[in-house]
């Protein structure tokens, strides 16, 4: 078997819902050049189970278990582990088009000082198996990444979305295991901080799924952890600025993903307070976001998840 070109990292805590269907997407990749390493988290549930019978049927899967320890602290292990010089991350419960790593590593072979790489991303419905359930896509900007954007309303938006240079990723100390939330952007900024180049790629490669239990529908604690990140960077009104676009990010996820019209609401209503002109600043998006949240609350939850995703 060839050498892998892509180490691909799975972190799984509980996961027995979708990690097979997430699995199956990155063994259906063109590229066949890549190696799976699975991190078993602890799981409680028989995720750990039908991962077995995964890794007995495909030799590119390597199946790690441990107690414990969240999901950073998991994906470092999984580099750490890996033996590619790129890395790709895929959570549990996303799914990739089957051209993901083809199109990655296409791209970093033409331009070899190219840090990391990320695409468009879109947003899947809880139970959805295909890409074509993607109602509403990303659009992440033109050129080499900004620490502005990612700090904004960071277009890479999961890490299920990153491919990286393994050395580049050690060279920067890896993931925050102190941090639950925004440690992708965290991990970002960081390898902006320190000069990397980071380019889009403007194909839909991502399904990103709406999990009612993950750690992704917690956007309070998002909020927190991205406080923590972006205090880190700035302050006054460059953070304040910041601050109004990611408020009117949390609200358009939090109505994409069913969650709670009040709360959304008060998201858009609190980014208004802390600069009406950065979340206005883009029309269509902020007008849009105000007025899908004023409209909310008066909509079943129902129909907002059909009117909003």
């Amino acid at each position: 078997m060839s050498p892998p070109e892509v180490t691909v990292v799975l972190p799984v805590y509980n996961a027995a819902a979708t990690v097979e269907r997430t699995v199956a997407s990155v063994l259906a990749q063109s590229l066949a050049a890549f190696e799976l390493v699975i991190i078993d988290d602890g799981s409680r549930d028989d995720s750990l189970a039908r991962m077995t019978r995964l890794a007995a049927e495909d030799d590119r899967i390597r199946l790690v278990t441990r107690e414990n320890a969240g999901v950073s602290s998991a994906r470092n292990l999984g580099v750490a582990l890996g033996q590619a010089p790129l890395v790709a991350f895929i959570d549990a419960d996303d799914i990739w088009a089957p051209e993901k790593l083809a199109r990655h590593i296409a791209l970093h072979r033409a331009e070899p000082a190219i840090s990391a790489s990320y695409a468009r991303i879109g947003f899947l419905p809880q139970h959805a198996e295909a890409l074509t359930a993607c109602r509403t896509l990303s659009s992440p900007p033109p050129g080499p990444l900004r620490l502005i954007a990612v700090l904004g309303e960071n277009p890479i938006c999961t890490m299920s979305n990153l491919m990286v240079r393994r050395d580049c990723f050690l060279a920067a100390g890896g993931l925050d295991t102190t941090l639950s939330h925004a440690e992708d952007q965290e991990l970002v900024a960081r390898l902006l901080a320190r000069g990397a180049r980071i380019e889009p790629i403007d194909a839909l490669l991502v399904g990103y799924r709406f999990s009612p239990d993950g750690l992704s529908m917690d956007f309070d604690r998002m909020k927190a952890g991205w406080l923590t990140v972006a205090r880190h960077h700035l302050d006054g009104p460059a953070l304040a600025s910041l601050e109004a676009l990611y408020l009117r990010y949390l609200a358009r996820r939090t109505l994409r993903s069913g969650g709670s019209a009040i709360k959304a609401l008060s998201y858009a209503l609190a980014g208004l307070r802390t600069d009406a002109g950065a979340f206005l600043a883009d029309r269509r998006r902020g007008l849009g976001t105000l007025a899908g949240a004023l409209v909310a609350p008066l909509l079943p939850r129902a129909l907002r998840r059909q009117v909003f995703a």
